[in-house]
């Protein structure tokens, strides 16, 4: 009779787990990291209803993905490792060879560059309609190749909002899919799938993941549009990491209340703006004589931290000086973290096709952060007095039309 042999310190070390015990409860999800996922069985291996590999997610990854899609209404939602990803994966999902897709002519920068870029190399056309264009609009330019309505609204840059609802029912009667970049509202604000639009997508980078800290998107879908964005995720090979998916459940817990302080300092930064002798005009749909407000009240609960102002033109040679001087807020790309920030939005202006409307003199976009607002206001209101004193100071290469 023979004994096993011991096994050796080296595969005792690697076989330690923690035998399937159930971790004690926190207020904090435990992250969950793993490419293997350990079988109970070898016939488990042909058991497509399963999770057979970590790379489509794991616990952590589910609780995340059972969030968002509370937040959405969604009845799920797929995890990208950027918000862009998430346009584009989701466009990907949708469309094919031949199709044309047609686009709010105010959508972000990078979208457009993925449209006229990968996409028309795929063989998917786009054309752009602009940010005012009616439900009916819309559906006169409609053609027997229209796969995909894109909307974003508010507009990037400008804040322009479109009659969603009216949108998304046009295209449903037509059989166009319709998606909406939702990073402004981020799933606060405002409920697309609510309103019939079959995606929804988010840049969590932004208000959800809320610290500057962590890229991720999402996109948030009911119906058959589940399976397209599932299927096209699995056959891309999207992943994101457990620690991200963690940074963006924590951001979730505190979401409402940040939204809320951002948007109470913006309505107060906006209307400080109005009265500032050097601003011609302020873009915040918030505000009761924004050509947008009526939409934007019957659609929105509130507005984010962004704000718009256009300078009088007789500024325009000082507006690199202004952005210079602030000192509270930061001059960067991006938005819906902690900081308030300042940039030009005059560069990317440019890509525009539907010029009519908009603003002639330099438009600044600021991003208003959790900073005490009568801190901001303070540092915003030295950076105007400072146009006067300073109108000669040097000048520095803000234009980067490429901005991610």
């Amino acid at each position: 009779m023979s004994c096993a042999s011991p096994r050796s310190l080296n595969t005792r070390l690697i076989a330690s787990h923690a035998d399937g015990k159930t971790a004690r409860q926190t207020p904090a999800p435990a992250v969950q990291r793993g490419s293997t996922i350990l079988l109970e069985s070898a016939r488990d291996i042909y058991d497509t209803s399963q999770q057979t590999y970590g790379r489509g997610g794991l616990t952590t990854h589910v609780l995340l993905r059972d969030m968002l899609a509370k937040l959405e209404n969604a009845d799920d939602v797929t995890l990208y490792p950027s918000g862009l990803a998430a346009i584009t994966g989701a466009i990907l999902a949708l469309t094919s060879a031949g199709d044309e897709v047609l686009a709010v002519d105010t959508i972000y920068g990078p979208t457009r560059r993925f449209f006229e870029g990968m996409l028309r190399r795929f063989g998917v056309t786009t054309r752009y309609f602009a940010p005012e264009a009616t439900a009916d609009d819309i559906a006169g330019l409609l053609t027997e190749k229209t796969r995909l309505i894109f909307l974003e609204s508010p507009g990037s840059l400008t804040f322009e909002i479109q009659d969603v609802p009216a949108i998304a029912a046009m295209a449903r009667k037509a059989g166009v899919l319709t998606i909406i970049d939702n990073s402004y509202a981020a799933g606060v604000l405002f409920k697309p799938l609510d309103h019939g639009v079959d995606v929804s997508v988010q840049a969590l980078t932004k208000y959800v993941c809320g610290h500057s800290d962590a890229f991720m998107g999402m996109a948030a879908a009911k119906g058959p549009s589940v399976t397209l964005l599932k299927a096209a995720y699995r056959e891309v090979g999207w992943m994101v990491s457990p620690d991200d998916a963690y940074t963006a459940i924590r951001g979730l817990r505190t979401l409402c209340t940040r939204m809320a302080q951002h948007a109470a300092s913006a309505q107060t930064v906006a209307t400080w703006m109005q009265v500032q002798p050097q601003v011609r005009t302020v873009l915040c749909p918030a505000l009761p004589d924004d050509p947008n407000h009526r939409i934007w009240a019957r659609d929105f609960s509130g507005i984010n931290g962004l704000v718009g102002f256009e300078f009088h033109p007789e500024y325009a040679d000082q507006v690199e000086a202004f952005l210079n001087s602030l000192k509270v807020f930061g001059l960067g790309y991006s938005w819906g973290g902690f900081e308030s920030l300042a940039i030009n939005a005059n560069p990317q202006l440019k890509q525009r096709v539907c010029r009519d409307g908009i603003e002639t003199g330099p438009l600044i976009r600021l991003h208003t952060g959790l900073e005490n607002v009568d801190d901001l206001i303070s540092d915003l209101a030295q950076a105007f007095d400072g146009l006067v004193v300073n109108a000669e100071s040097p000048r520095t290469d803000l234009q980067h039309a490429n901005a991610v």
